[in-house]
Parts: C-alpha cells; sequence; structure tokens
C-alpha cells in the first residue's frame, strides 16, 4: 500500500495522513477502554 507511487501524490498524502490518525485513534480508544 506504502509502496505504490500514486499520480495525485497531494490527495494520497492526505489521505494517508487521515487513515494514519485513524489508526492512532482506534488504537488509544482500545487501549482506554481495555
Amino acid at each position: 500500500m506504502y509502496g505504490c507511487q500514486k499520480p495525485y501524490s497531494g490527495a494520497g498524502t492526505s489521505f494517508t495522513l487521515i487513515v494514519v490518525l485513524f489508526i492512532l485513534l482506534v488504537i488509544v480508544g482500545a487501549s482506554f477502554y481495555a
């Protein structure tokens, strides 16, 4: 997923940033409710 280069690098990086923030939020929430 991270290895492939996309033509729209701007949208790709913003989408990756949103995904990373969402994953971090899920990890923090899981550790909080655990």
